[in-house]
């Protein structure tokens, strides 16, 4: 349930809540407004006197939530959430995107993208130091290595970095690095790794799994925010359907369905929805227009010779083209970038 308190609340008040809540046995997840704080409570409802509640001093109105998934529901932050690093900004009105390889490779090739990239009008730079591979014999990234050439990137062009975290062993050196750690959709239901990413207060891009339901989707987005992390970027991918004429089938409509649902940012990866560049560009601009909050793009400056993705890789004139088209489809929505 969510407990929106008045704005004249006292402290006394403030603790006399939590602790009676915190006595009912509930989890207090607080999110706090411009002029109010809010008590996401996760526990049994069963054992609350609603009318009890709602007449204690400083409580303006108790909504329960009947969903499963309640931190992540929309009516746990009806007004959405603003997920910000450095530059970038992603929901309540902002839009934002992220582009770079899917693998860094050298460091002349990722100070080109994120130069490039920067130029073009991107906020945050995405790229790969561990892989997740279908074929183990592919490449599976510089790891540490990479890691370090994203942070010099990073210094050189001013741009937050994301990259994936694939299992607990690299948690520490990743987050040592990285801006925004991203959990891949082969992790999605990773619950040890959910949890993890939960308990440290850097924002998590939490990719859909390949075959994963909306509500799938919002549960592993619940497991992160339980343990005491907000900050949740949701990746629509591509799920895996019957067609094999694209990499993946990009479901656009989980953008509204989601939004209808849940408070947190949402962005569209149409480079691993498609699998193909001359898709890319026309899925980014429906993804705009069916509410998306961002996109993640992956370019490289010689696609032909990317190590990994190549054919679903934007070069860096593409990606300008790209970006000139989506400013005014975002500034139709009303949206800032």
């Amino acid at each position: 349930m969510v407990i929106v308190t008045s704005q004249k609340i006292t402290q006394e008040e403030w603790d006399f809540l939590c602790k009676k809540l915190e006595d009912w046995g509930f989890q207090l997840n607080v999110i706090q407004g411009v002029e109010k704080k809010v008590i996401g409570a996760v526990g049994d409802k069963r054992r609350v006197d609603f009318q009890f509640l709602e007449s204690i001093p400083g409580v303006e109105k108790v909504i329960p939530i009947l969903s499963p998934y309640k931190l992540a529901a929309k009516d746990a932050r009806p007004e959405g959430t603003l997920i910000e690093v450095g530059d970038l900004k992603l929901g309540k009105g902002y839009f934002g995107v992220i582009a770079g390889p899917c693998a860094v490779e050298s460091e002349d090739q990722i100070f080109k993208v994120a130069e490039g990239i920067k130029k073009a009008g991107a906020k945050g730079l995405r790229g790969g130091a561990f892989k997740p591979r279908t074929s183990p014999y592919s490449f599976q990234g510089l790891e540490e290595e990479g890691l370090r050439l994203l942070s010099r990137a990073r210094t050189q062009s001013g741009l937050p970095i994301v990259t994936e975290l694939m299992n607990l062993t690299e948690l520490e050196i990743v987050t040592e690095y990285t801006d925004i750690i991203q959990i891949g959709a082969r992790n999605m239901q990773n619950f040890g790794l959910l949890r993890a990413v939960g308990r440290q207060p850097k924002p998590v891009l939490l990719k859909r799994g390949l075959a994963a339901t909306i509500e799938e989707w919002l549960m592993a987005a619940e497991y992160i925010m339980a343990e005491g992390n907000p900050s949740v970027i949701l990746c629509e991918r591509g799920i895996r359907t019957f067609e094999t004429a694209t990499r993946n089938t990009l479901d656009l409509s989980a953008i509204p369905l989601v939004k209808s649902r849940c408070h947190l940012p949402v962005v569209v990866d149409p480079s691993h929805g498609t699998g193909k560049r001359k898709l890319v560009l026309p899925m980014a601009k429906a993804a705009v227009m069916a509410g998306a909050d961002g996109l993640l793009i992956e370019v490289h400056p010689d696609p032909a010779n990317a190590w990994s993705d190549g054919e679903q890789s934007l070069n860096l004139p593409e990606f300008q083209d790209l970006m000139e088209q989506i400013k005014v489809l975002v500034q139709l929505e009303g949206k800032k970038m």
